[in-house]
């Protein structure tokens, strides 16, 4: 299971990525919490993009068969949380993501190259 999560976790990242996201992270957080597996962590330069990174990577997903159990902040476009189980994308307006820091918040998670996709 946990490598099937891996592989989703990645292909998001991919996704935003392709779709110019800035400052794609992964991180493995399976041994710290049971929330979830993964985190991918991404930030948009405005609201337009924040929104746009969500509509891709929930319209890509869909095709793929993959339907998230929950979503969060689709309205504000500043912090979208898009939940798929094993997987939790946290997708930031630039500047919302340095006021939260998730990445200080679980630094103890393992960082994932997105080049592994």
């Amino acid at each position: 299971m946990l490598e099937k999560s891996k592989k989703t976790a990645l292909k998001i990242a991919q996704i935003l990525e392709d779709r110019k996201a800035i400052d794609v992270v992964v991180l493995d957080i399976h041994s710290l919490t049971i929330i979830a597996d993964y985190f991918v962590i991404a930030s948009g330069g405005s609201e337009t993009q924040v929104r746009a990174l969500y509509e891709e990577v929930e319209e890509k997903m869909r095709l793929e068969g993959i339907e998230p159990v929950h979503k969060d902040g689709h309205g504000g476009n500043r912090w979208i949380a898009l939940d798929y189980g094993d997987v939790i994308v946290h997708i930031f307006h630039q500047d919302d993501r340095s006021f939260y820091n998730l990445e200080r918040l679980w630094a103890d998670g393992i960082p994932l190259s997105v080049d592994n996709t």
